[in-house]
């Protein structure tokens, strides 16, 4: 029963995001929560369900807009695939923005997450990820320069590190990824158009060639609402 009221709040702010069209923002927070009779704390509380289900969006210094129906790509985890494939499979247009190359040096966490030396060259690629036009994951892997000079990507980079290797022909073999609910930092959450310290859906991974060796170190981060992974999985026999 302690709960009736906030439940009460959600159906109350279902129905008015329901109601208003996509791309409308929504009455400024303050003046909200004097609508609905509660306060700004619980009023925020309340909104982050939907912003997880990618319904409306906050920008900074904007306000909160609705964001409508979004396409979702569903995808199993157990064959690693790109953005692209995904999208192109449930006929859907990814387009990349935001796109960055730049070298680096590796950091202790980088070093650690490639087996190479701190100050090693790598090359990182960091951009945005839009379905229907509308940011839904950034993206950044790290390379050693032995497997990727920036000068190797052109402009016509379609977003993918994982298509450009496969398509040179280089010989990949396991993947593993550390999956986890996140907080948005400051440098992830301006190119996506969120606040930071939105929830986000996390992977950091490994990406190794036939031998074992780390070609690619990543992070990337998916808007909640954009995406449903999922896993089958067989029952073992004891």
């Amino acid at each position: 029963m302690a709960n009736f009221p906030f439940q009460r709040l959600q159906a109350d702010l279902a129905a008015l995001i329901a109601s208003t069209p996509a791309g409308q923002r929504l009455t400024s927070e303050p003046e909200l929560a004097k609508q609905l009779g509660v306060s700004r704390a619980t009023l925020r509380e309340a909104m982050r369900t939907f912003e997880t289900q990618g319904l409306i969006r906050r920008r900074q210094g904007s306000g909160t807009y609705v964001v409508g129906n979004v396409p979702v790509i569903d995808a199993g985890l157990e064959v690693l695939e790109s953005l692209d494939t995904m999208a192109r499979r449930m006929n859907l247009e990814i387009k990349v923005s935001d796109l960055h190359i730049e070298q680096v040096q590796a950091d202790k966490e980088t070093a650690t997450g490639l087996d190479v030396p701190e100050g090693t060259y790598l090359t990182r690629v960091r951009r945005v990820m839009r379905a229907d036009g509308r940011p839904a994951a950034y993206l950044i892997d790290t390379l050693p320069e032995t497997i990727l000079k920036p000068s190797d990507l052109s402009t016509e980079f379609s977003g993918s590190v994982l298509d450009f290797l496969i398509t040179r022909g280089d010989k990949l073999g396991l993947s593993r990824a550390a999956i986890s609910a996140t907080n948005a930092p400051a440098d992830v959450a301006k190119p996506l158009e969120i606040q930071r310290d939105d929830v986000l859906l996390q992977f950091v991974s490994q990406l190794c060639d036939t031998s074992g060796k780390v070609v690619d170190y990543s992070h990337s981060y998916f808007i909640p609402g954009y995406f449903h992974f999922h896993v089958n999985r067989r029952v073992g026999n004891g």
